[in-house]
């Protein structure tokens, strides 16, 4: 977001001089720790076609990805600073996400009860976007939906946890299988606008969807930069990809989808990217920043 003209404020949980170095100079923080801790994971990305063989097994990775091996305590607590009340309440955006990490029911009550109290702040026109993640304890999942579904104004997963709700495997370029998915979805959750970002396409559904066709470019734009050019992508990268051809699978799914389902869903298709040594680490991250710099520069 900083990269595209947009500073933002991030409550933190955890600090130490590693995160203070990275931060960007215009992204201010608070943190509800006083004291520096550090708490490294293990991330492993691995290409298309690695194969694993040993004993038994026989394996080929389809495309690239990622596996994380967590090690967050301080995500697991999710303790909330006193101070964020009276920083939402000049807040145009909200972006909520990392209770997935909590497995304690009592603790995560607390939380999202705390949360509620400081988001009574928030203006009126404020955009509240919650971003799913993968929950340690799975069964907590609805417990956070059920606390805050009312205050979102978009809720965004991707194509993992859009499956893993629904509890079977979706053929992402199948019009018929996502259509019905996405409507799965929606009495699922039933939000203004609900976001799915995969590796083909970007969609957004509900009677508020028709808001968010350029966030939704603007989420596949930084997250296929991300894909390409890694960390340390520049303004050249970033434009140059806006330049790139769409994937043709992508583009007929896409208006075939709105053909289907009409005026409330917008789909967005992902760009032809080909490359030998991609970065798959933060790639949700990325279009969520995108989306929602987007989001935020809209007059």
């Amino acid at each position: 977001m900083s990269r595209l003209g947009v500073p933002s404020t991030l409550h933190l949980v955890s600090i130490n001089d590693v995160v203070r170095r990275l931060l960007p100079a215009d992204c201010d923080y608070i943190c509800s720790d006083d004291q520096d801790t550090l708490y490294p994971h293990l991330i492993v990305q691995y290409d298309q076609d690695l194969r694993i063989r040993a004993g038994d097994i026989d394996i080929r990775a389809p495309f690239p990805n990622r596996l994380i091996y967590v090690n967050d305590p301080a995500n697991g607590s999710m303790l909330l600073s006193p101070s964020l009340g009276g920083l939402l309440r000049t807040a145009r955006v909200f972006l909520i996400s990392g209770f997935n990490a909590i497995r304690d029911r009592q603790l995560l009550d607390q939380r999202l009860s705390t949360l509620r109290s400081h988001m009574r702040q928030l203006p009126a026109d404020a955009v509240v976007y919650y971003e799913d993640a993968g929950f340690h304890e799975p069964g907590l999942s609805r417990r956070v939906r059920d606390a805050l579904l009312e205050t979102i104004t978009v809720y965004g997963l991707n194509e993992d946890e859009m499956q893993s709700y629904l509890g079977y495997a979706v053929d992402l370029l199948s019009v018929a299988e996502v259509a019905q998915a996405l409507e799965s979805l929606r009495a699922l959750i039933p939000v203004p606008a609900l976001v799915v970002h995969t590796k083909y396409w970007a969609a957004a559904v509900g009677e508020g969807a028709g808001a968010y066709q350029g966030p939704l470019d603007g989420g596949i734009v930084v997250a296929s930069t991300r894909y390409v050019h890694g960390d340390a992508y520049t303004d050249e990268d970033y434009e140059g990809m806006r330049m790139r051809p769409r994937r043709t699978e992508a583009v007929e799914f896409a208006a075939a989808l709105e053909g289907r389902i009409g005026g409330v869903v917008r789909c967005v298709p992902g760009f032809r990217l080909d490359v030998a040594d991609p970065t798959t680490i933060g790639l949700g991250d990325a279009f969520v920043g995108g989306f929602l710099a987007a989001v935020s520069l809209v007059d």
